[in-house]
């Protein structure tokens, strides 16, 4: 691609993209405007499936096969997003993993997994990032309610890895308020994904608003801290989960 069209476009990179809410963001990035790169691990034929659906639409994306827990896949990401597209206005870090277990059952394995996908992982894909980002981009973290209030013991590790977001995102931001970069936490409650499949209707009974999120409602608070209006908001820690933790 010709540097013309490599900046005929805002560029933003989603780590975590292939399906559920990061296929979702994905979209909605695309529909505003951006081109998108984004990282799968597994899920190649959701991910082609995804780039060929934007190419149909018109917009422009890009599918990076990368671990989150791997950090020269992460630094490699990085490098062939802005290959293709230009130094990066919006990144987006969804990826994580989820594993149950009580404290005295769950595996060191598990323990090391969530750590270093849901935190390790997310404080190296922002810092892979920092040199190819334009001035006043955006950095968004995908955690979780969890981080306020959890109802189902072995979440533990869940929620130590999403509650450390919450405090991440607030260093990172004093870190990048010189360069004019927000970096904010988007917190979602249960969501119509792969992963809450076979418990949409007791989460919703669960919820004051008797339902779960659709992805693309969590989308349209990424695109929220995403745009101009947002330009104000940083450090902050958003929570979407229709009511579930009050």
């Amino acid at each position: 691609m010709n540097q013309a069209s490599a900046q005929a476009r805002k560029a933003a990179l989603v780590f975590g993209g292939s399906r559920g809410i990061g296929a979702a963001i994905v979209d909605r990035l695309a529909t505003d405007g951006f081109a998108v790169a984004f990282t799968y691990v597994s899920s190649a034929d959701k991910a082609k499936t995804l780039v060929d659906r934007i190419a149909e639409q018109g917009g422009q994306a890009l599918a990076i096969q990368a671990d989150s827990a791997d950090p020269a896949a992460i630094r490699n990401a990085v490098a062939q997003a802005v290959e293709r597209f230009g130094d990066i206005d919006v990144t987006v870090v969804n990826a994580g993993v989820f594993r149950m277990g009580t404290i005295d059952a769950v595996s060191l394995e598990d323990l090391d997994l969530m750590l270093n996908v849901n935190v390790r992982g997310v404080y190296l894909s922002i810092q892979a990032t920092v040199p190819r980002l334009k001035p006043g981009a955006r950095v968004i973290t995908i955690g979780s309610n969890v981080a306020l209030h959890t109802r189902t013991p072995g979440a533990s590790v869940y929620q130590l890895t999403k509650t450390a977001l919450a405090g991440m995102v607030k260093g990172v931001a004093l870190d990048l308020a010189p360069r004019g970069i927000t970096v904010n936490n988007i917190q979602p409650g249960p969501t119509e994904t792969d992963m809450t499949a076979g418990a949409l209707d007791m989460l919703a009974g669960m919820n004051p608003l008797k339902r779960v999120a659709k992805p693309g409602e969590i989308a349209g608070l990424v695109a929220y801290l995403a745009g101009d209006e947002a330009g104000y908001v940083t450090g902050a820690s958003l929570t979407i989960d229709g009511g579930f933790t009050l």
